[in-house]
């Protein structure tokens, strides 16, 4: 009897350990918020890659980069974040300029891989005079939330721009939803900044009837103001295609880089788990780009230079760069497929 109840037990812990296995390990990557693009790319990444490196990755919403980066150092769970590359320099340049806070938080952070350029919008009501960001000087913006990516950049932008920050009576932190019926209803909001890459779900969602309601500000690069911001963001082009009940034809944009970031680990199984989930990302990459978000399209895997302050994580730096060379040796010259020494 004694033995039949060991062996029981036996089997007992054998099967919950398979199912453990199976199951993965449970992390966590923070995004932004439901509407955003950051939380499909986590749930991309938990669907596509996750599985096979044997991690159950959950998305989890949050505000947004800053908060992404003290929630990845500091809440247990969290092993990956979605971050603004102007959010992650901002806590560079904080610790360089001597706050001790700053540097502890960002320092021990490193870069899986760039990812994508995100569109910055600047939303005005239809019947405003502006028509370009260099207009926005004396308005009344909203920056999104506290501790959030898009309040970082907007503010970033705002005085890289005029040259001054955006004055306390005239900056508000609501959330896009609530600063879009602050800006058409009690109009106490001239100008709301959202940062999404295109196609955004906040702006797809909306109606035609948005047109009478709303407008997209352009983004002149030749104005003398834009000139400064270019050497930190991006020029781009917010296209109609993806926003036909509110573009009837592409306008010039502006954008900012998203990185997928995690911390210098040191305990050899997360190590090893992450390095397996940058071989997953090598191995599964197609999938990403058809059946993910868009934005996968103009992901790649190369690992360019980072700037000063920034480095990447070591195990998956190794996975991602065999994996690049691995697709350039299968890279096929003119000449070498005449000679049928590869297809």
């Amino acid at each position: 009897m004694a033995r039949t109840c060991r062996r029981w037990l036996l089997w007992i812990g054998i099967t919950l350990w398979m199912q453990a296995a199976q199951a993965g390990t449970p992390y966590k990557i923070v995004t932004a918020s439901e509407r955003g693009t950051y939380i499909q790319i986590g749930r991309d990444l938990a669907k596509f890659i996750a599985p096979s490196s044997q991690i159950d990755l959950e998305a989890v919403p949050s505000a947004g980069s800053a908060e992404n980066i003290h929630r990845l150092r500091y809440e247990p769970g969290v092993k990956l974040a979605l971050v603004q590359s102007d959010v992650y320099q901002a806590f560079i340049n904080q610790g360089n300029a001597g706050d001790s806070n700053a540097a502890a938080i960002i320092r021990p952070l490193r870069v899986i891989m760039p990812l994508y350029n995100e569109e910055l919008y600047f939303i005005v009501r239809a019947d405003s005079p502006m028509s370009h960001v260099h207009e926005i000087r004396d308005s009344r913006i909203n920056v999104g939330a506290l501790r959030s990516g898009t309040a970082m950049t907007s503010t970033t932008l705002y005085r890289m721009m005029f040259e001054r920050p955006i004055s306390d009576e005239k900056i508000t932190f609501h959330s896009n939803e609530d600063a879009l019926i602050k800006l058409t209803g009690d109009k106490s909001v001239d100008v709301v900044v959202v940062v999404a890459g295109q196609p955004a779900k906040l702006l797809v969602d909306m109606r035609p009837e948005a047109r009478a309601l709303i407008k997209l500000l352009k983004f002149d690069p030749e104005h003398p103001s834009s000139k400064t911001a270019l050497r930190t963001y991006f020029g781009t082009t917010v296209r109609a295609a993806n926003y036909p009940n509110l573009l009837t034809e592409d306008i010039p944009g502006l954008a900012v880089k998203a990185y997928l970031v995690t911390y210098d680990y040191s305990q050899p199984f997360t190590r090893t788990r992450l390095g397996q989930f940058a071989k997953s990302m090598c191995d599964n990459f197609g999938q990403l780009q058809t059946g993910g978000h868009p934005k996968w399209k103009e992901v790649s895997l190369a690992m360019p230079q980072l700037g000063q302050g920034w480095s990447y994580f070591a195990p998956t730096a190794r996975e991602l760069e065999k994996c690049v060379q691995k697709a350039a040796a299968k890279t096929c010259t003119t000449e070498q497929k005449i000679l049928g020494l590869c297809q």
